[in-house]
């Protein structure tokens, strides 16, 4: 494995940025860049990669990509990686009306990062999953869905920063990245 001294995670979300230099920050040094990524439809593995291998043609370098899911078991894991687009179509409220008919309102949390080379290379992935469940919103609503994702009696919004990033379907994928850039595992 080649030592990288920076990452170069492609994002223009603040909030993930510090969950990243916050999880990773001891590791390695993490830069930001936005570049603007074709949303793709496919499997959360497809849609991360394809993402990465983009980022990385435009930047011209080594990239670090992250997609977000979130899989309500009633519906067989939608929205999964759409989940952006029905937050801001459905809001907080909406996405409970649409478990309201479901005795089931058990939900993953998933979070890949794709880390690739550099033009050519193909996206290495890492992914965190943490089951919750979906629940009236609770807490500050400042973070995409954490209001209704509730982990062990709390949202992700009622938790603080640290509490969070202990625990997270993102600290999880980051944990795995943090040892393959340590110890070259996945």
């Amino acid at each position: 494995m080649t030592t990288l001294e920076k990452l170069n995670f492609i994002t223009s979300n603040k909030g993930k940025l510090a969950e990243v230099k916050a999880i990773l920050g001891s590791v390695i040094d993490v830069g930001n860049q936005a570049v603007d990524v074709p949303e793709i439809q496919g499997t959360i593995e497809e849609i991360a990669r394809a993402k990465c291998r983009h980022a990385a043609e435009v930047v011209g370098g080594p990239v670090l990509t992250e997609d977000t899911a979130l899989e309500f078991h009633a519906l067989k894991g939608l929205p999964g990686p759409y989940i952006k687009s029905f937050l801001e179509a459905l809001g907080h409220e909406g996405l409970n009306r649409v478990l309201d008919s479901f005795d089931d309102r058990s939900a993953e949390a998933v979070c890949t990062f794709a880390f690739c080379y550099g033009p050519g290379s193909e996206p290495i992935v890492f992914q965190g999953r943490t089951e919750g469940v979906i629940v009236r919103p609770r807490g500050p609503p400042n973070f995409g869905w954490d209001p209704i994702f509730e982990y062990q009696g709390k949202t992700y919004a009622e938790m603080d920063k640290e509490e969070k990033n202990q625990i997270s379907h993102r600290y999880k994928a980051l944990v795995k990245l943090q040892r393959w850039l340590t110890e070259g595992k996945s």
